[in-house]
Parts: C-alpha cells; structure tokens; sequence
C-alpha cells in the first residue's frame, strides 16, 4: 500500500511539473500547433483534390466504356488537370485580361465577408451575454451593431453572386469565341478550314457539336465560376475560423477535432461515387437523344412517306430510357450518399464540436483565469457559432469533390470538341471504315495521303476516289480542266460524281496522287436543291456577303436587280415586300425558283468555277439556256453533273463514269453525241417492239397453219 501510494504521489509531483512546464512554454505550443493545422489544412487540401491514379474499378471500367464507344470513364486525375489547363489558358488568357480582374475582385470579396462572419460570431456571444447579465444598453447597442453589419453583409453576398454570374458569362463567352472559330474557322479557305463539315461527315467522335457548344460549355463554365468560390472560400473559412476558435479554446481541442474529422471524412470520400463519369455519361446521352429528334425534323418527309411514326417512337423512346435510368442510377447514388454525407458533416462533426466548445467550461486551461457565467456564456456561444461556420466550411470542402467531379464530367465534354477539332484540322480522323477498306491494296491506299497543289487551272494525277468510310469508287483518276473548258460529268449514283466535287471544295482528304487546282474560293456549288440562309430576301442572292460587304464592291439594289432580271426573277422583289422582307425562304419560295436565286448568286460572285449538280432541273429549257450562256458570258468555268441533253452544247470535255470503277474522259462533241443519242432511243425503240413483232408472228403462224389444214381437210 505504501509503496503504492509512493507511486501515486510521484505521478502527482511529475503531472503537477508537466503542467507548470507546459503552461510556461503553452503560448509557444499554440502557436506551433497553430502553424501546423494551417499547413496540414493546405496539404490535404492539396492531396484531397490531386490528380488520383485510378483504381482498378475505374480501369475496367474505363476499359469496357471504350470497347463499347460509350462515354470513357472521368475521374479527378492526371488527365482532368491537364485538360483543365488547357481550356484554362482559353478563358483566362493573361492575368490583365476582364477575367483575372473578375477573380482578382472576387477573391477579396470572399475574404472581406469571412471578415464579416467573424465579427458577427463574436457579436453573438456579446449579445447573448448581455443577456445573462442582465444588461439592457449594452443588448440594444449590440443589437445596432448588428443592423449595422447587415449593410455590408447583404452587400457583399449580392456582389459575391453577381461577380461569380459575370464569370460563368465570360467563361462562356471565351470558349465559344474559340469553339467558333476554329468550328467555322476565320481560315476557312485553307486546308485546315470546314471543321464544322469534317466534323460531322468524316469523324464519328462527335455526333452532336450543336449540344457542346450550347449545352455543355455552358455547364462548364457554371461549373467553373462556381468551383472556385465553393474550393478557395470554404479553406479560407476553416483556416481562419478554427485559428479564432484555437485562440478561445486552445489549439490542443482543434487537434483533437481535426484528428476526428480527418478520419470521418477519409471513410466518407472512398466511398464518394464516380460523379464525374455520371455527369460525363449524362451530358453524352442527353445530346444521344437532342440528336435523335433532329434527325426527325431533318427527314420528316420520308418518315411520313414510309409511314414511320412506330419506328421512330420506339427509337426515340430508346434513348429516352436510356437517359432515365441513367439519371435514376444517379439519383440513387446521391440519395445514399447525401445521407451519409449529413450524418457525418452535420451531426458527426457537430457533436465533436460541441465537445471542443465544452472544454473551457469543464476542464481548467492553463493561462486562462476563472470567469464569470456572463463571459462563460459568451465564449460558449462564440465558439458554437465559429465552430457551425467551420463545420459548415468543412462541409463544403467535400462537397467541392463532388463539384469538381462534375467539373471533369463537363471538362471531358469540352475538351472532346477542341482536341477533335484540332484532329480535324491536321487531317487526323476516326470514322468507322467499311469492311474491305483494310485489305489488300486499299489498306494501303486508305494509308497514304495525296499532295494538294494551288494553280491556275485543274488537274488530277492518279488520285483515287475514296469515300470518308473507305468505300473506293475509283483507284486512279487523271483528267485536266482549263479555264474556260466546260466540263460535263455524268455516270451512275455512287460512281464518284459528288465526290470529286467534295475534293475541289478541300471537304474530303485526297488519298494519294496530285491534285492541282485553285482555291475553295474560286469555286461555288450549286445543288439540285440550293441552300437559302436565314435572313432578307436581299441576303439570299449575296449570301455569305453582308449588305455593307456588298456596298464595299460597289454594288447597289438597282444592279442586284439586274443579276435577279437576269434568271427571269426580278418581280420577286416587288411580290415578297422588298430587298429587306425576312422570309422562311425554303418555304416562301418554288423549287424552281429557289434554283434561279442560286443562279443569280452565282452570277453576283462571279466564281472562277461553278460546280453544278443537277442546278437546272427544275428550271424551263430555255431558261436553262439563258442562264448556261450568261455565265459563259462571265467567264465561269462550268463543271456540271446533269443528265439533260439539253446541256451537252455548252460543254466541250466529257468525264464519264461506269460505277465499276472506270471511267473515260474526252473531249465532248455535242451534235455527234446527240446524234448517236437519238440512235440509242431509236434502236431502243425498236428493240421495245420487238416482242411485240415476235408475238404477232407467232399468231400469224398459227392462222396460217390453221388455213393450210384446212384445206388440205
């Protein structure tokens, strides 16, 4: 027992020297345990939003989504930051720029209200004490305090909301800026412009560019404007928050506390569902079904022919399911995870921090003298409210995961459209080939890359014919056009006719051989049934030109008139309200005449070359003929597809396909050639009675040989 109690009042003697010691040296205790809780404060905010290097999971995952062309499995990694740099650099272009100063203004902001929040948690404790002492002037000056600090409470959040609104808009404005222009493309008469048309026909990356570049950036930048005030202010929050309440309570109870949240807060992030992949797998199928109903309105005439009302609900209904049982799947994931995330955050932490608020109530703090209940009381309620504000801060630490994950679900998206587009640019597409398109010497065909030369006139030289799904019309096409060698092309659907005008345009690649020829601007293309852009009546004779474009090379309504005169069209002005009446002029306008206002397009630009494909078949003949001979008259090379002999005396070289992979090209004599065609029509005239003379003879036998027995009966 002696012995015991030896060992008992030595442990007292050394507690009592620990304690004496420790409260000498506390303050620079505090001030190391406070220095290190900011530092850890920043390094596992750091390790908590790092790249992360997938889990096995997220591999196979990743693994199946591309062998099945789904959406690719997104996470907060490597590749995330990378691709965020990058459209970072995009949005945010210098630090002068209208956006560093909006981040510049907002990062005060967030700072002076935190400001705003401490003060007011200590105003709390003042109030409520002066409450427990009874003390009336010194509640009613707190509460004036406090009416006060609303002004610029109230005043800082608005602007906080409006500044992070201004972001998101700038963020928008400057990556639709560049969508647009590499989309469209400020050098679209290079090789590397038509984006917007490569995109859509010879790459099957992105089905649906409209749905990125309105629905998607959008997000992003949302997205973006937002993270930034729900990452940076919450670590300011905590930092500064629980450094005041280190100073109330002392940094050995923050240490305690942050120990314990740490612990909770690793459970709740493994499992943290994949929210990026979902966001990225919901945006792809949202625009899967946008797609889908476009396709509807595009061809609704041949739908309503074939009577395809079912078929097209059920595929539409498809997609629909789809996109609800994945946002079910979403939804349930967050149900799940939002109660735990409260339970942990809200009630978890809370109670941990109610027990740290405790510990100057219960437990003597060395350095720290008796205090009264008033002052009690206040530094309770001042500690709670700090303790609620930084808890709430914490809180929104983990969820800025949840949001950053939505951030790479969107980032993907965004970046998917720029790195296709600039694989567009350099020639660089995926698109899914037709089965014979690898094999033999088409593998090495689709391998190899053609030279594209400018020059005067045009020229191929052994230059294959390949469809962008690798389908190969022709292995070697030579043939050359001068100016003013009016070219005439016919053969069978499919033999290639389209798809030599898409190589003089630079709308597909050439895969091998020379291509010689001007510029995309010297040519102009005709269609059988013509594009008539949004806009006045005047817009659709100049399109692309805009009216002051017009003014600049000289040209005025009076002499527009005369080009619409030209085509037989000059009362269309008068009939439709004037030059500028807005029309849906697809709809306003005959087939016809939508061709004769392609016509009078073509007679306002004037081209080197006029690619016309089949221009003239809803037009009279001798309208056709008016027109044929004007833009000779204007020196337009015509390279034309049609099949109306009516046309054959405006060319003089002839380029005919078989559809078996030959073709013949020479010069075209046009009264020969009609010659040998109204011999073709005869012979197959003939050749139509000829069953019929057959059948006849074969009566006539009978009849006779019915006579002939007859007689000798």
């Amino acid at each position: 027992m002696s012995v015991l109690s030896k060992l008992h009042s030595s442990l007292d003697k050394r507690a009592a020297q620990f304690s004496r010691v420790y409260a000498t040296h506390r303050p620079l205790v505090q001030r190391g345990l406070t220095v290190g809780f900011v530092l850890y404060v920043f390094l596992a905010t750091y390790q908590g939003l790092a790249a992360r290097p997938a889990s096995r999971k997220g591999r196979e995952a990743k693994d199946v989504s591309e062998r099945e062309g789904r959406t690719a499995h997104v996470a907060v990694d490597a590749v995330f930051y990378r691709r965020l740099g990058v459209i970072l650099r995009i949005v945010i272009p210098s630090i002068r720029s209208k956006e560093a100063l909006l981040l510049i203004m907002h990062s005060s902001l967030l700072i002076f209200r935190t400001a705003i929040s401490l003060y007011v948690a200590a105003l709390d404790g003042k109030i409520v004490a002066s409450l427990v002492r009874g003390q009336s002037l010194e509640f009613l000056l707190n509460i004036a305090r406090w009416l006060l600090v609303a002004i610029p409470a109230t005043w800082t959040n608005s602007w906080l909301s409006y500044v992070q609104n201004k972001l998101a808009i700038a963020y928008r404005t400057r990556l639709t800026r560049e969508v647009l222009k590499q989309y469209l493309g400020e050098e679209s008469e290079g090789p590397d412009g038509k984006v917007y048309y490569k995109l859509s026909n010879l790459d099957d990356r992105i089905q649906n560019p409209d749905q990125m570049i309105t629905h998607d950036i959008q997000h992003f930048s949302a997205n973006l404007a937002a993270i930034y005030a729900n990452l940076a202010k919450p670590v300011l929050d905590v930092i500064l928050y629980n450094y005041q309440l280190a100073q109330n309570v002392g940094a050995e109870g923050l240490v305690v506390l942050t120990i314990l949240i740490q612990c909770s807060a690793a459970l709740l992030r493994a499992a943290t569902p994949p929210f990026g992949t979902y966001t990225a797998q919901s945006a792809a199928l949202a625009g899967s079904l946008r797609h889908t109903h476009s396709r509807l309105v595009e061809f609704a005439e041949e739908v309503a022919f074939f009577g395809g009302e079912e078929a097209e609900r059920q595929i539409i209904e498809k997609e629909f399911v789809a996109l609800v049982r994945h946002e079910e799947k979403v939804m349930n994931q967050k149900w799940w995870y939002g109660c735990a995330e409260e339970g942990i955050v809200k009630w978890l932490w809370g109670s941990f921090g109610l027990v740290v608020c405790a510990i100057p109530v219960f437990f003597k703090l060395p350095g720290i003298s008796n205090i009264d209940l008033g002052s009690r009381t206040e530094g309770f309620v001042t500690n709670r409210r700090l303790l609620l504000s930084s808890s709430d801060a914490m809180g929104r630490v983990m969820y800025s995961y949840k949001d950053l994950a939505e951030l790479a679900g969107y980032t993907a998206r965004v970046s998917l459209l720029f790195d296709t587009m600039s694989d567009v640019r350099q020639g660089k597409f995926e698109k899914a080939l037709v089965s014979s398109a690898m094999q033999g010497d088409n593998s090495q065909i689709m391998r190899s890359r053609g030279q594209v030369l400018e020059v005067e006139d045009i020229q191929f030289e052994n230059v294959p014919i390949v469809t962008p799904n690798g389908d190969i019309l022709l292995r070697s096409l030579t043939f050359s056009v001068k100016s003013g060698e009016h070219l005439l092309i016919v053969g069978p659907n499919g033999a290639g006719k389209s798809s030599l005008f898409r190589i003089l345009g630079g709308l597909w690649p050439v895969y091998g051989g020379i291509v010689r020829k001007p510029p995309a601007s010297n040519f102009i293309l005709i269609p059988q049934r013509p594009y008539l852009s949004l806009g006045t009546l005047r817009d659709q004779v100049i399109y692309p030109h805009s009216q002051e474009q017009m003014a600049t090379r000289g040209i005025s309504d009076a002499e527009l008139l005369a080009v619409l005169a030209v085509v037989g069209m000059d009362g269309v002005v008068e009939r439709e309200g004037g030059w500028d009446v807005a029309r849906e002029w697809r709809e306003a306008l005959s087939g016809g005449d939508q061709q004769k206002i392609a016509w009078a397009r073509l007679f306002y630009h004037k081209p080197k070359y006029a690619i016309l494909d089949e221009a003239t078949s809803l037009v009279p003949l001798d309208m056709e003929g008016k027109m044929m001979e004007h833009a000779t008259a204007l020196g337009i090379t015509l390279l034309t597809v049609s099949h109306r002999p009516s046309l054959w005396k405006y060319h003089s070289t002839i380029l005919q396909f078989d559809g078996q992979g030959g073709y013949v090209f020479t010069k075209l004599d046009a009264e020969k050639r009609l010659l040998l065609q109204e011999e073709k029509q005869e012979m197959e005239a003939k050749l139509l009675e000829v069953p019929k003379m057959k059948s006849r003879l074969a009566e006539l036998r009978l009849v006779a040989d019915a006579r002939i027995t007859k007689a000798q009966w």
